[in-house]
């Protein structure tokens, strides 16, 4: 369960690397908002927990409106690391989904960085995996989120896609099979749980749980749907991601998969270190729902 309230707090950060290039984009400029979103949402136990989390918000002036897009962060693999970022912004990767025509929401959820509370994703034992209530918990926020940014006057809510990288990217499969208003489409970075490349290499926690949960969102999923991985992903390796690709499929779920090249020691990080890699298929399936925007910038 998921409450917004009716009036938003809105902190103004900063304005970003001045203007946009373009001859029709000339003295626009990409500004970065930071909004205070409550939320409700409940733990594997069922228990309820009721507060606000930061949403950082990426928006160009020169638009009287966008379709949103929402970018949801990962799970770090110790508490201690939750903690460590303030508050998510992917900016670079922000500034780029801005220049083709998005406005950008990424929310600090319950239980990270400047949000704060109590750890709402945690899916218990290694081998028991409770995945379903730990994304759930990132979903029922981001419906808050958009929710939230029905207020902003420059968002148009009734049409946009969701992001995530890694936790992320199964939570926007997750919301591929949501009510989420306005849904365009869901695309999945390197998604998954339960992995750490440190101590259990290729091989995450409970895999067979999160193969039935993707099966589970394939029956019910309404929305195309992009998976990208890169082939040496250290999380996953290069043979479950394709194995909860094809459950998501066999249950009806309707997608893509593209293996995206190596990157570095471990491919988990592709989304920030090499976005040439997978910016192509990305620009892709945006034209092939129907959106269009301007040349992205260099």
């Amino acid at each position: 369960m998921t409450r917004s309230s009716s009036h938003i707090g809105l902190a103004r950060s900063v304005v970003l690397w001045g203007a946009l290039g373009g001859a029709g984009l000339a003295q626009a400029a990409i500004v970065e908002d930071v909004i205070d979103v409550p939320v409700q949402v409940s733990n594997m136990y069922g228990r309820e927990f009721a507060q606000t989390i930061k949403v950082t918000v990426f928006h160009d002036t020169d638009r009287a409106r966008s379709p949103y897009l929402v970018l949801h962060h990962g799970r770090p693999t110790s508490a201690a690391e939750m903690a460590k970022v303030p508050r998510f912004r992917y900016s670079q990767a922000s500034r780029y989904f801005v220049s083709l025509g998005f406005t950008v929401l990424v929310p600090t959820r319950v239980g990270y960085g400047e949000s704060g509370g109590p750890d709402v994703e945690d899916s218990g034992h290694c081998e028991a995996r409770a995945y379903e209530p730990a994304y759930a918990a990132a979903a029922a926020q981001t419906l808050a989120a958009v929710a939230a940014a029905r207020q902003l006057p420059h968002v148009d809510t009734t049409r946009g896609i969701v992001v995530g990288q890694s936790f992320g990217g199964a939570t926007a499969i997750a919301l591929a099979a949501s009510e989420l208003p306005g849904l365009q489409g869901a695309v999945n970075f390197a998604g998954g749980g339960g992995g750490n490349p440190d101590t259990r290499p290729e091989r995450p926690c409970s895999p067979h749980k999160l193969k039935a949960l993707f099966a589970h969102h394939g029956a019910r999923a309404h929305v195309p749907t992009l998976w990208l991985y890169s082939v040496n992903d250290r999380f996953w390796g290069p043979d479950l991601p394709r194995d909860w690709f094809e459950a998501f499929r066999a249950q009806g779920g309707s997608g893509q998969f593209v293996a995206l090249p190596p990157y570095q020691d471990n491919g988990h990080s592709i989304f920030t270190g090499n976005p040439a890699a997978w910016q192509p298929a990305f620009e892709a399936f945006v034209r092939s729902l129907g959106f269009t925007a301007p040349t992205p910038l260099p």
